[in-house]
């Protein structure tokens, strides 16, 4: 029976040794070349896919035959884990948002605080290629491991509004327990600095501020444009405060002093409308890092410098004893 051709047949002729030899080498080759093809195929879709998410989906043996492994193993790349939690102090649940440098983070991690801006979340607080950053500058040892956490604190300049609702309560009390149940910011799970963009600015320095007072400063505070408005006439139009006096003592601008003790790092664009009081702020407060360049207010400018903020914070990640 020819079980190829489902037909009868006369018998196979013999074929010498010689050019058996040579049809079961040709044969092998083949068949290596599809499964060569096949793996190169799989990881070329699954490096797409790790692109996309910080994962990638196949081992470092298939990394190994489709020729794209790399001197770091997976476990390096960084990773986004986001948790819902109740807030006390907020009065509902907020997402917690973790960008660590990668999968399996070392116990008690160092954490920065990243504060959201106006009409942003915990979600959205980040700008673009601060995973990617992060996670590379650590793996090559440019900066020790360090994280950031985030977290929902609504539209109110991270202070209390509206009674029951105080997303700067929430930062001060919660987020320290929070870490510390989650293995991050050593025994205390106190943040060793705050980072914010726009309104989260204006909210870390406050926060640095709070923190001082308390005796417990953080190490740095990062700011991205923030959002410090010279006028009460311009921020009365957003109906945060109740009048005059209420911003005036948390007006950044105003209690500079305050904080000069804690390294401090701006990052601003020119044609942004907060220019003028980050200017005015780097004048009064002479911080390490003061970079302004072209640009306008949010992403485009924010996510070109992220590698000089992930940089400044890793220069002031306190020491383990």
């Amino acid at each position: 029976m020819n079980d190829e051709n489902g037909e009868r047949g006369e018998a196979e002729p013999q074929i010498p040794a010689g050019a058996a030899a040579v049809r079961d080498a040709r044969r092998w080759l083949s068949r290596r070349s599809v499964l060569i093809a096949g793996a190169s195929g799989l990881a070329v879709g699954g490096l797409a896919v790790g692109t996309a998410t910080g994962k990638l989906p196949f081992s470092q043996a298939l990394q190994r035959t489709s020729g794209v492994t790399s001197s770091n193993p997976t476990t390096q790349l960084g990773s986004t884990r986001v948790e819902r939690v109740y807030s006390q102090a907020r009065g509902r649940m907020v997402d917690l948002v973790f960008i660590l440098p990668s999968k399996t983070p070392p116990k008690g991690l160092p954490m920065s605080l990243m504060l959201h801006g106006l009409h942003g979340n915990a979600r959205s607080a980040a700008p673009t290629g601060t995973l990617k950053q992060l996670s590379s500058d650590v793996a090559r040892k440019a900066v020790p491991a360090f994280g950031f956490v985030a977290v929902d604190g609504g539209d109110n300049y991270w202070h209390e509004v509206h009674p029951g609702d105080d997303p700067m309560a929430m930062l001060l009390e919660e987020v320290p327990q929070w870490l510390r149940a989650r293995g991050f910011a050593g025994d205390t799970g106190q943040p060793f600095a705050c980072t914010g963009v726009s309104m989260g600015g204006f909210g870390a320095l406050v926060y640095t501020r709070r923190r001082v007072e308390r005796r417990q400063p953080p190490a740095a505070v990062a700011t991205l444009a923030p959002a410090l408005i010279l006028s009460w006439q311009e921020m009365a139009k957003r109906h945060i405060f109740t009048g005059l006096n209420d911003w005036t003592a948390l007006d950044p601008l105003r209690h500079v002093d305050e904080t000069k003790s804690v390294a401090n790092g701006i990052w601003c664009g020119t044609e942004d409308p907060f220019i003028t009081g980050v200017r005015r702020y780097i004048d009064a407060a002479r911080p390490a890092v003061a970079h302004t360049a072209h640009g306008k207010h949010g992403d485009p400018f924010n996510r070109t410098v992220v590698p000089s903020l992930i940089s400044f914070l890793g220069k002031h990640i306190p020491r383990k004893d």
